[in-house]
């Protein structure tokens, strides 16, 4: 049985929901009808009909593209005006984003990772609670996709890190068989815009049998990079569009692709002009600090201000190796810093400690 057959079905069953039937009938007043379906001659083939049924979602797709194509147009050119802004900003700024998105996703899955915690799992390795480092690793993987490498719809079983054992079979449920039928739609949605297209894949990603592992994490962070391809990513600006920084609103998966998709583009709006407010912040704390920090001479305060503007945390071992200072210097002018207000200690800990600028 060709794959592709289950996943559609799955899709075309969401629509048949809520449909009335009609009152039951004695099967002899029926004489005159056709006989049931498996005593009928199969006039098309399975591929015909597979074919049929993708057209229709697609066609679904399409038209809810087309009834709030001013709205996409809207957020299109605010996801165009926050890649620009990257393009021009700092490499760590990128990273910083991808922090916040991944924790905030964390929290609309269940993991609950704030952005702190998250920062010093990544930078020292330390999961503070011993449970939780599962949860962790799971929201590291997406600060490393949000972040950059390679992209879903190039390489999606590297993208994901999900292969098939050696020893499936020809019998076996295959990654590689779920994914393809998931990319083949996806291919086919060409026509629709990239964010318009993030969307109709994020909601078949559970049809397609790929939630199992990671769900709906994996879902948004496939979605969030593809929304965002237009790019030339290569060379800076925005690597995924965020989704769950403005709410988990537009990852709700209920009503028609109208519903979803409106949902989808409120909240991507709402997402963007958070992570646009937060370079705002962070450019304006960075031209306080360099007014407060005038007074200091040497080569470590700059750099120490550099490192602070660009990440989202800092640990004096991860400033060492971002400015090249000593562990002293470092820790000096750390403990400067924060005694006027500049920076905050966020770990409330005598060891591995972390420090954030005072937005």
């Amino acid at each position: 049985m060709n794959p592709n057959s289950a996943f559609i079905a799955d899709e075309i069953a969401e629509r048949a929901d809520g449909v009335e039937q009609a009152d039951e009938t004695r099967e002899e007043d029926l004489w005159f009808l056709p006989g049931p379906m498996a005593e009928e001659p199969d006039f098309l083939t399975l591929g015909h009909r597979v074919e049929a049924a993708e057209a229709t979602i697609l066609a679904d797709w399409m038209q809810a593209e087309s009834g709030l194509a001013a709205n996409l147009a809207r957020i299109a050119g605010r996801l165009g005006a926050l890649d620009e802004r990257l393009r021009r900003g700092p490499e760590g700024w990128r990273h910083r984003l991808a922090l916040i998105e991944a924790a905030d996703l964390s929290w609309f899955m269940g993991d609950r990772i704030s952005p702190d915690r998250l920062a010093q799992w990544a930078d020292l390795r330390l999961s503070g609670v011993q449970g939780d480092t599962a949860a962790l690793a799971r929201v590291g993987w997406a600060v490393r996709r949000l972040s950059g490498g390679p992209k879903p719809e190039v390489n999606f079983s590297e993208f994901l890190g999900r292969h098939d054992p050696e020893n499936t079979g020809d019998t076996g449920d295959r990654f590689a068989d779920r994914s393809e039928n998931w990319l083949k739609l996806m291919d086919a949605a060409r026509d629709l815009h990239p964010i318009s297209r993030a969307c109709m894949g994020y909601h078949l990603w559970s049809h397609a049998g790929l939630g199992q592992h990671g769900d709906r994490m994996e879902a948004a962070v496939t979605a969030g990079r593809i929304a965002a391809s237009e790019g030339p990513e290569p060379h800076g600006g925005a690597v995924f569009a965020p989704l769950a920084m403005g709410g988990a609103g537009g990852l709700r998966a209920v009503g028609p692709p109208a519903e979803r998709l409106g949902r989808w583009l409120d909240g991507m709006g709402s997402g963007t002009l958070k992570a646009m407010r937060h370079l705002d912040d962070i450019e304006a704390w960075a031209a306080r600090a360099e007014t407060v920090m005038t007074p200091l001479s040497g080569h470590t305060p700059p750099a120490l201000l550099v490192a602070l503007r660009e990440w989202p945390l800092v640990s004096a071992p991860m400033a060492e190796a971002l400015t090249g200072a000593s562990r002293a210097a470092v820790q000096r002018n750390l403990a400067w810093m924060e005694a006027r207000g500049l920076i905050r200690e966020v770990t409330g800990q005598g060891r591995f400690r972390m420090w954030r600028a005072a937005v």
